[in-house]
């Protein structure tokens, strides 16, 4: 081999390394087309017909899967994959409607909670139906029950990926 051979080689494996296969690149770009369309039908769907924005309907829906439908803040900010301030901007939001409304911790007062009323609890539900049926739609129907298990535990493991240091 010469050095001519042996500089191209090392190029090309630089560029292996930069670039996707096309294989890759296809599937990488039908994974970028759902992460940005599935949140907007989702999210169109719930204002249209419950008068909700997506992150609206989870951070009621995480609220309503706890003990006394009461999260810490910082809980509820995580769960949603939200930030603090964005939470709070978007718990004010709710708090108008009559939908939640926060409180001191009664365990540590430097901690505020956000608690689902009875009448968000009602929103929920009735946002639910149509929701629920649009998620059955779009994706639970559109799989088979092994590839929705593999889909679950796929974006499982991309999730670990994001959240590992």
């Amino acid at each position: 081999m010469t050095a001519t051979d042996a500089s191209q080689a090392e190029r090309a494996d630089e560029h292996a390394e930069l670039w996707l296969t096309p294989g890759q690149l296809s599937s990488w770009l039908s994974v970028v087309r759902l992460m940005t369309r599935l949140p907007w039908a989702i999210d169109a769907q719930l204002q249209r017909d419950a008068d909700l924005s997506m992150i609206e309907y989870m951070t009621m829906a995480m609220l309503s899967e706890t003990p006394d439908w009461t999260l810490r803040m910082s809980e509820l900010a995580e769960r949603t994959s939200a930030s603090l301030s964005r939470l709070s901007h978007l718990v004010t939001r709710l708090e108008k409607r009559g939908y939640v409304r926060r409180e001191a911790d009664p365990t540590d007062g430097r901690f505020t909670n956000a608690i689902l009323l009875p009448a968000g609890m009602k929103k929920l539900e009735s946002a639910a139906r149509s929701h629920v049926a649009y998620v059955r739609q779009l994706v639970i129907d559109n799989l088979s029950p092994e590839r929705l298990r593999r889909l679950g535990q796929d974006a499982d493991r991309i999730v670990g990926r994001i959240d590992s240091p």
